[in-house]
């Protein structure tokens, strides 16, 4: 969501072999679904060019450093799953990555504290005690959130057996096998409510983490929410080092097995013949051949532009381009000269009402207040990162949702076409209303902190759309693409055309992206590699990687080439 800088160049481990024009497969894009889908390319034996249009790789999962002091996650706040079973550390592991991202435990007793109104939830890792402190808080309701939960942990679970299954549940099963992912799992969050006749309070307690994909409970799928908290009560981490320690262990998997990063590389065209792929064209006027492309932009940019409205037919175009867009985020980050003793992540509502929350924003009401905040702490999570901040100091992120569309920031074209706005004086001021409208709401909840401030800076969706394209500037995707509950796969009517990433049918965030890419690679490669390295197999080998010496900075290791040399 911000630009990147970085006050360690050092690229001593890294080495930047000239570009060829020719690939096996090209990836448009170096979020973490396109950076796992190449990395298992390459350890296929696929020669793999990434081009990302901008300066350092990692999309969502990367960071910026300021003051020479603080370094900022854009978008790794939290994730879910990364015990010795685990999807992620699986993934990575696969790749002969054992051991070089590691991850440390969130509090397992509270995770994540949720406030709406004069409720306070902890959120455990504990299906068990989840349900008690949420019957505790909603005696009245304790009936329906027993039904509720049965029908969320059932369907994540079997969201979760598919994805690391030897093969796909025949269809004549699914009902058998998969009994709430049929009945429920393209059905509306409301409508799971309902049913359970749950109160206004109950499911604001349920739903508050719904932010975390961008979807009121009328909009998202019972099936993206299962999947999310599933995730979580599986257990809560953070990565070592920061989100970069992702992308950077991915790109060493890369260059260790013949593919290359090239940054400052935004792809205009994909090249089309005869209902095939044939390679990529750039900004600069270059052109690099390749028999796959794996697209990891933005879906609508992809389709619509990339590829061209023209050459899809009639009704694929139309719902691409009528595609709902999640919403968006604005986050403010803040550098403490002061320790703020904070661990857990804080879901703060203003109110016990999440549905007329969500009414209101999609509306584009004018607001005076802010009614909604997700709080995340780096320096609470991370004892180990050494640039996170000083000792004594704090680090942390202020986040809430935003309306749809530009005219909310007072401009009508976006940066991704050619739109500008910083300078423009109405985004400016409304920019500077949001700062300190969020200020206010954490200073309520975390008590006076402004007197400290050694670094305040303002993310807003338009950052977002900047730096990585994004349609409406949101990191989660698609709301709604035709069918409630919809998504495209990986695979592509055009032959050589695949996606991966947040607006795949995998889900978005970290893990649901790294998913994605890893399906990607396996439709790509013909085998089911989920399932392998799932069950233990690894596929990379851990001696072609790159010895880390002390003055090793992941951020150095995932610039690439660009059109005048390494970055």
């Amino acid at each position: 969501m911000n630009t990147t800088t970085t006050t360690n160049t050092t690229t001593s481990t890294t080495t930047h072999p000239a570009a060829p024009a020719h690939w096996d497969a090209i990836v448009i894009g170096s979020g973490i679904g396109g950076l796992v889908c190449a990395a298992y390319l390459a350890v296929g034996g696929k020669r793999v060019l990434v081009a990302e249009q901008g300066a350092v790789a990692g999309g969502n999962s990367h960071v910026f450093r300021r003051r020479r002091a603080y370094e900022f996650d854009v978008g790794v706040h939290y994730l879910g799953d990364c015990g010795p079973d685990g999807i992620l550390p699986a993934i990575l592991d696969g790749l002969g990555l054992g051991g070089r991202v590691p991850y440390e435990e969130m509090d397992p007793d509270g995770f994540d504290r949720i406030v709406a109104g004069g409720t306070t939830l902890d959120m455990p890792a504990d299906w068990k005690r989840y349900r008690e402190r949420l019957q505790e808080a909603c005696p009245a309701d304790a009936a329906g959130i027993d039904t509720f939960l049965d029908v969320v942990a059932g369907l994540g679970t079997e969201r979760r057996d598919a994805i690391v299954a030897a093969a796909d549940l025949p269809m004549a099963e699914l009902e058998r096998l998969a009994p709430q992912s049929v009945a429920w799992g393209r059905r509306t969050l409301t409508e799971l409510f309902d049913h359970c006749a749950l109160s206004t309070r109950a499911r604001t307690l349920l739903a508050a983490q719904s932010p975390n994909y961008g979807m009121s409970p009328d909009e998202a799928t019972v099936a993206t929410h299962a999947t999310l908290i599933d995730h979580y009560v599986r257990g809560a981490y953070y990565p070592q080092g920061g989100g970069q320690m992702l992308a950077s262990g991915l790109l060493e998997v890369i260059r260790a097995h013949g593919g290359a990063l090239r940054t400052r590389a935004r792809v205009t065209r994909i090249a089309i013949e005869e209902g095939r792929v044939r390679g990529v064209e750039f900004a600069d006027g270059s052109a690099a051949t390749a028999a796959v492309v794996v697209s990891n932009a933005d879906y609508r940019r992809t389709m619509l532009e990339l590829v061209g409205e023209d050459r899809l037919p009639r009704r694929l175009a139309a719902k691409t381009r009528d595609a709902r867009m999640a919403l968006p985020w604005a986050t403010v980050y803040v550098a403490l000269d002061k320790d703020i003793e904070r661990h857990a992540n804080v879901w703060w509502y203003r109110g016990e009402d999440i549905g007329r929350y969500y009414e209101d924003l999609r509306s584009g009401a004018p607001s005076s207040t802010t009614d909604f905040l997700f709080m995340s702490f780096a320096s609470g999570k991370d004892h180990v990162g050494r640039r996170i901040c000083p000792p004594g100091h704090s680090n942390f992120q202020l986040m809430t949702l935003c309306p749809p569309g530009l005219a909310h920031w007072g401009v009508t074209d976006g940066p991704a076409d050619g739109g500008t706005y910083r300078d423009d004086p109405a985004y400016r001021k409304e920019k500077a209303r949001l700062t300190e409208s969020v200020l206010d709401a954490a200073e309520e909840v975390l008590g006076p902190f402004r007197g400290h401030i050694t670094h305040l800076e303002t993310a807003t969706p338009l950052t977002q759309e900047r730096y990585t394209l994004s349609t409406g500037g949101t990191p989660f995707g698609m709301a709604q693409w035709g069918a409630t509950g919809a998504r495209p796969d990986t695979a592509t009517l055009i032959e050589g055309l695949h996606i991966a990433g947040a607006n795949t049918r995998y889900g978005n965030g970290i893990t649901g992206s790294a998913v994605s890419g890893i399906a990607c690679a396996g439709q790509i490669l013909g085998r089911r590699l989920m399932h392998e390295v799932h069950t233990g197999s690894v596929l990379g080998d851990p001696a072609l990687l790159p010895d880390r010496g002390t003055d090793w900075d992941p951020l150095a290791v995932s610039r690439g080439l660009t059109p005048r040399g390494p970055a």
